[in-house]
């Protein structure tokens, strides 16, 4: 794709007009350009889910709002890698098409990386360091400065003052409405940029990791690629394809967060994952105020 620029230059009474061809490529920076898994593909020549005749396999099992509409996006599968789609997939509006809220986005990924964090630098003070228990001059007539130790912080050698003190931890909580909706956000991203695909299973031919890179590569899946199931066991090929590689990685749903949707190009998700999202996300719209802190266990969720 190539764009091209007119520069002009306004000097005495004449008008210099510079031509140049520019490549979109080169020009823009990479957040700006066209996801590599778009690239190739006239968009006029696209299909849409909306003018395909395959059958839709779920539907949307909660009450969709009168003024939305539930967004489609084709169901493929993992048995073969040329296969073609099997059919169309109904999601959640309120949960798939949210209104893109990037500050929401990066208060959440920065929570999450500061969850756990914990620092662990220490330094001395002046008690704590070795040597200095006797006053090292008089404290009149030597004609130099008073000193009742020759470890205080103003001493080479000697303790700090106000220096880090560990460990300390940055734990903090946001409220569960902001990181619900940071889940929401993230999915809704990943569809928007063609980066989202839902599968029936997770059952593949051969443990083989070569198949699941030849595929995530003819299928343009990009660069890494998260799956997500909502079973409590995953299939044997699957996590014998997936235990080496690093830019294929298996998480249930119960465990999908922000971090780990940014940190892949791809998600892909089972239908049994996108009716677990759903259920979970969609509760929080309509349950009642917290009688006590969501950080306690907690007998009504969903």
């Amino acid at each position: 794709m190539m764009f091209r620029a007119t520069l002009v230059i306004f000097g005495r009474g004449t008008v210099t007009r510079l031509m140049s061809t520019v490549s979109i490529d080169s020009a823009l920076p990479s957040n700006l350009r066209l996801p590599s898994n778009l690239i190739g593909v006239p968009r006029e020549k696209r299909i849409l889910p909306s003018d395909s005749d395959l059958p839709v396999l779920r539907k949307c099992e909660s009450e969709v709002p009168s003024h939305l509409a539930p967004v489609q996006t084709w169901v493929e599968t993992l048995r073969d890698r040329d296969s073609k789609p099997l059919g169309l997939v109904d999601l959640h509006p309120d949960v798939f098409t949210v209104p893109v809220r990037i500050d929401i986005l990066h208060a959440v990924e920065v929570w999450q990386r500061n969850f756990k964090r914990i620092s662990h630098a220490k330094v001395k003070t002046r008690a704590e360091v070795s040597g200095g228990g006797k006053k090292p001059w008089n404290q009149k007539g030597s004609g130099r400065a008073r000193h009742g130790s020759i470890r205080s912080p103003i001493w080479r050698g000697g303790g700090v003052a106000h220096g880090p003190r560990g460990p300390t931890s940055y734990y903090y909580m946001l409220p569960m409405k902001v990181r619900v909706q940071g889940l929401k956000i993230a999915l809704t991203s990943k569809l928007a940029q063609d980066y989202l695909h839902i599968v029936d299973t997770l059952e593949i031919p051969t443990p083989d990791p070569q198949y699941l890179q030849d595929l995530v590569a003819h299928r343009k899946w990009g660069d890494s690629v998260l799956i997500v199931d909502a079973g409590e066991e995953f299939p044997e090929n699957i996590l014998q394809a997936t235990a080496a590689s690093k830019t294929v990685n298996v998480i249930p749903a119960i465990g999908l967060n922000v971090h780990s949707m940014l940190k892949h190009e791809s998600l892909v998700l089972t239908l049994e994952a996108v009716k677990f999202l759903e259920k979970k996300l969609l509760w929080h719209d309509s349950r009642y105020t917290p009688l006590y802190p969501f950080k306690l266990p907690y007998t009504d969720l969903p």
